[in-house]
């Protein structure tokens, strides 16, 4: 997402159409996280690692993530701007919130890796794609990514790769290996579910 295109998003949507957007993806991604965490899973990007430190030391995903995305968002104001950063640092504390607290009005009795997984998929991509639509995201490696790639002209799909290759190999060493191969089965629905839907041609500007 470059600049300029998240500019062209910030002057399509109302202030309350953006504070719903925000809501609503922030809500999806954290019942994915609610997900995967109940199958003992993880995730690719900044997300997984802080399920893998949450296990790993037993402190809870929400304050983890929020601490591990401090350090992205003065390179989030000067590689998107300053409502891009304003709007994901929304969505990242509105996540770190909604993780803290939904387990305690919403719990899982049984679910299935497979189907888990890609239903973990499928709502946290639905949830990132709203915040995308609003000029937004979950912070992070992406940010650090496209910063390298005007930097260097190191691509920035290569950098997310590397650190998901990284963060999965740490995996290994956490979980179980069989939950790891149904971790990426859940990777790869979030993906294709953005690949396949995040297009500015499908949306008609308001």
């Amino acid at each position: 997402m470059t600049k300029e295109m998240t500019d062209m998003q910030m002057n399509k949507h109302s202030a309350i159409a953006d504070a719903q957007g925000l809501f609503f993806g922030s809500a999806m991604a954290a019942f994915g996280v609610l997900i995967l965490t109940h199958l003992g899973l993880v995730t690719g990007q900044t997300a997984g690692l802080a399920v893998l430190i949450s296990y790993m030391t037993g402190w809870g995903f929400g304050p983890v993530f929020f601490v591990i995305n401090l350090p992205f968002y003065w390179l989030g104001l000067r590689r998107m701007g300053w409502q891009f950063t304003l709007k994901t640092f929304a969505a990242v504390g509105l996540l770190s919130l909604f993780s803290i607290y939904m387990p305690q009005y919403l719990r899982l009795d049984y679910l299935h890796p497979v189907p888990g997984a890609v239903l973990f998929g499928m709502v946290t991509g639905a949830g990132l794609l709203a915040l995308f639509r609003h000029g937004a995201s979950l912070g992070g490696v992406g940010i650090v990514a496209l910063y390298l790639q005007d930097k260097t002209g190191f691509r920035a799909g290569w950098t997310q790769l590397l650190f998901d290759a990284g963060v999965f190999a740490l995996a290994f060493t956490v979980i179980a290996p069989g939950l790891v191969l149904y971790s990426m089965l859940g990777a790869l629905v979030v993906n294709l579910v953005i690949a396949i839907n995040h297009r500015r041609d499908w949306y008609v500007a308001t």
